[in-house]
């Protein structure tokens, strides 16, 4: 559900900035809303699942998301849709952690492994079937439909819960939270996605920059020291000195960046320039799921042998390739002469990089903490996916803008198309940084530190 919406919403963006009347500024807030309140919160949703009841939490989040996405079709305006995807963050934050907790604590060892490995399958399967249906909802019944869509998705899975799910928890656990540090995370992410948004039009040296950036290193120094100093922090500072997991982490946030970052540019360049409807958009695109599906299954199985290391980094390496190959674009190019080969390139690089970055950040974490560190992994991952989009559309519009101010009455698709280009280069740069975290990572895992700080067997954690 999570990631076919995502998919689903970056192909209909074109119609929905249309329709209620978006900036092309502001169209990008349509994503990071809900990737902020989505990364914000998933630290908490990942520790109350912990001592909650992690079937329990994953049904709260799935109620709030099938709602929100109710909403979501029902908007008017602008700022509607925008608060409504904040919603939706919300309970994608509760839901996302808690049914990988599930999922980690069920199994162990190469079982585990095998079972993360199909749940990012999974996850490319719905991403599949977002660029599939996305273009029929959208060219037919509308763009609110693709909001619409997970409402009897959402009650089907609620009515199964009870029946495929047993209720698990860290029974050891304190039952005490943190909403200080989720406040104080969530901000920080805010001010600091909405200062590099801004920045284009304000001035990077502007006041209001600076006074964003500075705010948001405020709120996450004051987070650094709520952790410290509470009894039950939403990040225990000990859990950062594990270097798999911190490294893990920070390759998956610049998997985030390039992930989300690409499909953003590269749906506004075929639909804007190239004239695609959404559904030639969503068919044409669907080459990148179905390549990540077949890399997810050569991760899974090459893990053990060559270590998190060189399949991450070789991940990072194909994604980088993919953009580098989309920087050539065109006003007058072709979905075979300019995009597919790049697709066919960037597509199998997201197996080796989500599967090795979300394996990594898992190995060696006691169960009791399972539910925060997939909390991490995803707010990682959807901190990314706010920074990249912003990242991406700052350099597109800035481009543009010098490019048209230095060739005054300029073709408008070419001064898109040149801003696509310059968006696509930083998309090679983000993966260029992406590929010497990876090298950071540890090389073969080893299976004593596993052994030592999961004594005790996932059934455990059952009621």
């Amino acid at each position: 559900m999570v990631i076919l919406d995502a998919n689903i919403v970056v192909v209909a963006l074109p119609s929905i900035e249309a329709e209620l009347g978006f900036s092309e500024q502001g169209l990008q807030w349509v994503v990071s809303a809900y990737a902020l309140t989505f990364a914000g919160l998933l630290l908490l949703g990942g520790r109350a699942a912990d001592l909650l009841g992690r079937r329990r939490l994953f049904m709260v989040g799935l109620s709030f998301f099938a709602l929100a996405s109710l909403l979501c079709g029902l908007a008017w305006s602008p700022g509607a849709l925008i608060a409504a995807r904040a919603f939706q963050g919300i309970g994608a934050a509760i839901m996302t952690p808690t049914a990988l907790s599930i999922v980690s604590t069920t199994f162990e060892g190469a079982e585990r492994n095998k079972a993360l490995a199909i749940w990012g399958m999974n996850g490319a399967f719905g991403a599949t079937a977002g660029y599939l249906i996305a273009g029929p909802l959208v060219d037919g019944p509308g763009w609110e439909w693709i909001f619409f869509i997970n409402v009897p998705i959402g009650l089907i899975a609620l009515a199964l819960c009870p029946v495929l799910l047993r209720e698990s928890r860290a029974t050891t656990a304190r039952r005490s939270y943190d909403p200080a540090g989720a406040l104080t995370v969530t901000g920080a992410l805010v001010l600091l996605v909405y200062a590099l948004v801004e920045a284009p039009d304000a001035g990077w040296g502007s006041p209001q920059t600076v006074l964003l950036l500075a705010g948001a290193a405020a709120l996450l120094a004051i987070f650094a020291l709520i952790e410290a100093r509470h009894r039950a922090p939403l990040v225990p500072l000990r859990i950062l000195r594990s270097r798999t997991l911190v490294g893990a982490n920070a390759v998956m946030l610049l998997f985030g960046t390039v992930g989300f970052g690409m499909p953003f540019i590269l749906t506004l360049y075929a639909q804007q320039v190239l004239g695609y409807s959404a559904l030639e958009f969503g068919v044409s695109f669907v080459v990148v799921p179905v390549a990540a599906a077949v890399g997810m299954i050569v991760a899974q199985a090459a893990i053990t042998k060559v270590g998190f290391r060189t399949l991450a980094a070789m991940g990072m390496a194909l994604l980088g390739a993919g953009s580098l190959l989309l920087t050539q674009v065109s006003v007058g190019g072709s979905y075979l002469g300019d995009v597919l080969v790049g697709l066919l390139v960037f597509g199998p690089g997201i197996g080796p990089a989500f599967a090795t970055a979300t394996i990594a950040a898992l190995a060696g974490v006691a169960e009791r903490e399972s539910g925060l560190a997939s909390g991490l992994s995803n707010t990682a991952f959807q901190l990314g996916g706010a920074l990249g989009v912003a990242i991406v559309s700052t350099v597109a519009v800035s481009r543009s803008e010098d490019f048209l101010g230095a060739n005054e009455g300029a073709n408008p698709l070419v001064v898109l198309t040149e801003g696509f280009q310059s968006a696509f280069v930083a998309c090679v740069v983000l993966a260029g940084i992406g590929v010497a975290l990876a090298l950071l990572l540890p090389g073969r895992r080893r299976k004593a530190p596993q052994e030592r700080l999961q004594p005790a067997p996932a059934a455990a954690a059952a009621d």
